[in-house]
């Protein structure tokens, strides 16, 4: 039986085009800042999000991390959605590299300034830690790829820009939320500092993302990215990669969004939970036996992560086609068929 993989944008194989693409890339030693196609991904990428500069990281966590390290000092607050990904999904690493705290706020991946004027602690009073930075996610990954409305993610980095914070975006499937809205990258990337995005989830390149702001700041990201181990030698390699997925693999992402809606429609009509309704590229669902569900997809040879108790989500991605989409259904369709079966009473 051939393996459906749904658990991640991050498992797609590169295209024979890529491939390609790769194999011909021009390359010297980015150290030395001498890797031509390293440079060429960071002009295109800075110049597709209106910014000034940008630097190429083996990874978006590094993005997000070289960034915080450039915005804040020991013992400052990071405000971040509830599950955001700096905080949930990259090991604690605010606190044990920066030593930085993040403190949710809003819910479900959104907040609005209300929120951030709240959370925001004095900055005059020694007794408490200063908030510096508010950080958004968009789109927003624990909760199922949910876009930020532009107008609502505006004026929370109004509120945030009035108090004086600077502002931060992980943006790893913000091309997801360009695509889905038709909003440019350079307006959603506009209010922010530092700006990662990433080329290794939606776009379907092996490896790496991108951080984006003024020449300055990118210039201290730089020094960051060295400190986390993060400089490459011939990396226009993998950076060929990036920029073929850039022309190639953008607006693609539309099929990956009406992909998801028709395995969440399919999910529907076999009974299954979906909340919320996909707005790009993720379909989060509840099924009500998870053990013999994760069993029953194991022994199909379907990959779906469980996220939370009951929870899961699947990711619709490069090398998921529509017909595959039809296959997963019907082997959902099998997996809960035995499951109700065998439950007392059942027919089987």
């Amino acid at each position: 039986m051939r393996v459906i993989d749904l658990r991640s944008d991050t498992v797609t194989q590169p295209t024979a085009a890529m491939r390609e693409a790769i194999a011909k890339a021009p390359v010297g030693d980015d150290v030395y800042g001498e890797d031509p196609t390293v440079d060429a991904l960071q002009r295109r990428t800075a110049q597709r999000l209106g910014k000034e500069a940008a630097l190429f990281v083996p990874s978006g966590s590094m993005g997000n991390q070289a960034s915080l390290r450039t915005l804040t000092r020991p013992g400052d607050v990071v405000l971040a959605s509830e599950n955001a990904h700096l905080l949930r999904y990259e090991g604690g690493a605010p606190a044990a590299l920066w030593g930085v705290h993040v403190k949710t706020i809003g819910r479900d991946g959104l907040f609005d300034a209300e929120d951030v004027r709240r959370a925001i602690t004095p900055d005059g009073d020694a007794h408490v830690a200063p908030t510096r930075v508010l950080a958004f996610e968009n789109t927003h990954n624990f909760a199922g790829g949910r876009v930020f409305p532009l107008d609502l993610l505006r004026q929370a980095a109004g509120a945030a820009r009035e108090a004086g914070l600077a502002l931060h975006l992980d943006g790893a499937r913000l091309w997801n939320a360009v695509v889905a809205t038709g909003v440019p990258a350079d307006v959603w990337a506009e209010p922010f500092d530092t700006v990662s995005v990433c080329l290794s989830k939606g776009l379907g390149a092996p490896v790496g993302s991108v951080v984006c702001g003024s020449a300055a700041r990118i210039r201290e990201v730089h020094r960051a990215r060295k400190l986390l181990g993060g400089a490459m030698r011939q990396a226009g390699l993998l950076a060929a990669a990036g920029l073929h997925a850039l022309d190639h693999h953008l607006e693609r992402l539309a099929v990956d969004h009406v992909n998801a809606k028709r395995l969440a429609e399919g999910l529907g009509a076999l009974g299954v939970r979906v909340d919320p309704p996909p707005e790009t590229n993720m379909v989060m669902f509840e099924v009500p036996e998870p053990a013999s569900f994760a069993q029953g997809l194991r022994a199909r040879a379907l990959r779906i992560n469980p996220i939370a108790p009951g929870r899961f989500r699947a990711v619709l991605h490069l090398d998921v086609s529509a017909d595959d989409v039809e296959e997963a259904l019907a082997r959902i369709e099998d997996i809960l068929s035995a499951s109700r079966g065998s439950a007392p009473g059942g027919t089987r």
